[in-house]
């Protein structure tokens, strides 16, 4: 298949909102497409590389080889170009990244370079692998489109059923069964104002707290036990102490879904830094769990004994989870079985309320009669957190790609400092609508005192409200913290920058005075 079809169709995606166009679209996408071609194009579609990261900076990307007139770089020859990229290492590599890159931009026609730019940079975001993708896949292969989510469902992703169907057709779904040892995609939630609005849409419930750790999937079998995460890497040989806490439950094959984190001596969670750094470390395993040990805490069973619990409702999965699963390693819970109670929504509140009291990010409100939806977020869990803001100051902005060329899109934020000046927190370009982007861009653009051809340098005079989850150490940036999750709300051209938040108030919300 042409790298050329790929960029195509994703452009055609993203012009559209109508689901029976999208659908069409990726239906005929995939009868095009070779089975071996899908995994790769794909995760171009999704606006990802196979290959991660590749460590590629704007310097290797602006002055790029003239476009060729016709297409001919295929998907599988550009993902091979983009492997060797990433392959360098050692002195000279940056030039010989600049030179493999320069080649196949050289080889790539305008559009083909566009794309392939947006890729690099992260900026294709047209949101290809939703529902529609499933049911295109349903239509080119003549697959019942249910039969083909589930199959996703338990697969863990599109690309193994996809390349299996093209390959084979409808009966290889019959090869997608739940497994231990083959990790799902993971059930999300979907969010809601208060705990009460949660209760009333959802019926009968419990609420859970709402841990900020790193989402575990432990698998045992006979012999073995493997931890995944939520992204569906194996981390086992990184978290011993979650292996022997899965070895030790009365099962001998079971998959749990949970959180690890860590404690510190009053019970309290520690930053989430500090349990994603030492999840994240390859170093000296033993010695880090030493240092800092981590502990699992599950709030589901998909599995135990060869028995699917999927389809079970979530009472059910309680009950097999508190059998197999000692309190100390299970989430904290609150039943709400009459959410027309007064006094039972009440003490949902309150539960609500003792959890934030104890360190944790929230609570997640989930329905009593829901199955588990991998992969999925569901209306039938419910995320309540406290909504964390801040009043900060524009400092620059990076120029778009992909669906953002011609745009300013990633804010540069700061926060006010003693002396009157601003310190750079951190940058983010989540919650911008078409209308707001389009706003922004002629704003900053009117502000602008330096443009490198990236980043636009503005005037420090537009104050932006930021909602974000926590504040975290941060070396990159010069008051060592930055924001978890930021997302802008709306422009407040009703304060002036004196008036934004400052670096003590950032600084005291970490919790260091």
């Amino acid at each position: 298949m042409l790298f050329a079809d790929v960029a195509r169709v994703s452009a055609e995606v993203a012009r559209t909102s109508a689901r029976t166009r999208k659908t069409a679209l990726l239906a005929d996408f995939f009868r095009a497409a070779e089975p071996d071609d899908v995994p790769i194009a794909i995760a171009y579609l999704a606006g990802l590389l196979p290959q991660g990261r590749l460590g590629v900076g704007w310097a290797a990307l602006r002055d790029r080889a003239a476009p060729a007139e016709q297409p001919s770089l295929t998907v599988r020859g550009v993902d091979a170009a983009l492997t060797e990229v990433g392959g360098l290492s050692g002195a000279g590599s940056q030039a010989a990244r600049r030179s493999l890159l320069q080649s196949l931009f050289a080889a790539a026609t305008e559009r083909e370079q566009k794309y392939l730019l947006g890729l690099l940079t992260g900026e294709v975001r047209q949101g290809a692998l939703d529902a529609a993708a499933v049911e295109g896949l349903a239509a080119a292969t003549a697959a019942p489109p249910a039969e083909v989510r589930r199959a996703v469902m338990l697969a863990g992703a599109l690309e193994p059923v996809a390349r299996a169907l093209l390959a084979r057709g409808p009966a290889a779904l019959g090869e997608f069964a739940m497994t231990v040892g083959r990790p799902l995609q993971p059930m999300l939630a979907s969010s809601a104002k208060s705990v009460e609005e949660a209760v009333a849409k959802l019926g009968p419930c419990a609420v859970e707290e709402k841990l900020d750790g790193i989402r575990v999937q432990v698998h045992r079998e006979p012999g073995a036990v493997r931890v995944f995460t939520r992204t569906l890497d194996d981390v086992t040989a990184r978290l011993p102490e979650v292996a022997a806490a899965a070895a030790g439950l009365p099962a001998e094959r079971f998959i749990l879904d949970g959180e690890v984190l860590a404690f510190d001596d009053a019970g309290r969670p520690r930053p989430f830094q500090q349990t994603a750094g030492r999840v994240g470390s390859r170093l000296d395993v033993v010695a880090a769990a030493r240092a800092l040990p981590l502990r699992p805490v599950f709030f589901d069973v998909l599995s135990v004994d060869g028995r699917d619990l999927l389809d079970a409702p979530y009472a059910r999965r309680v009950e097999e989870l508190i059998r197999l699963v000692p309190e100390e390693l299970r989430v904290r819970r609150l039943a709400v079985a009459d959410p027309g109670d007064t006094e039972q929504v009440t003490a949902a509140a309150g539960f609500f309320s003792r959890t934030l009291d104890r360190g944790h990010e929230g609570v997640v409100v989930k329905g009593a009669a829901s199955p588990y939806a991998a992969g999925r977020r569901g209306a039938s869990w419910l995320k309540v957190k406290p909504v964390h803001t801040l009043d900060l100051v524009v400092l620059a902005v990076e120029r778009g790609h992909g669906r953002r060329a011609g745009k300013l899109s990633n804010l540069h934020l700061g926060a006010r400092d003693e002396d009157g000046s601003f310190v750079m927190l951190g940058k983010t370009f989540k919650g911008l609508t078409d209308a707001l982007l389009d706003w922004q861009t002629e704003r900053l653009g009117a502000l602008a005192v330096a443009d490198d051809g990236y980043t636009v340098t503005v005037r420090p005079e537009l104050v932006v409200e930021i909602a974000y989850d926590s504040v975290q150490t941060s070396p990159r940036y010069p008051a060592g913290l930055t924001l978890r999750f930021a997302r802008v709300i709306r422009y407040r051209e009703d304060k002036k920058p004196s008036e934004a938040d400052t670096v003590a108030t950032v600084r005291a919300a970490h919790g260091g005075g």
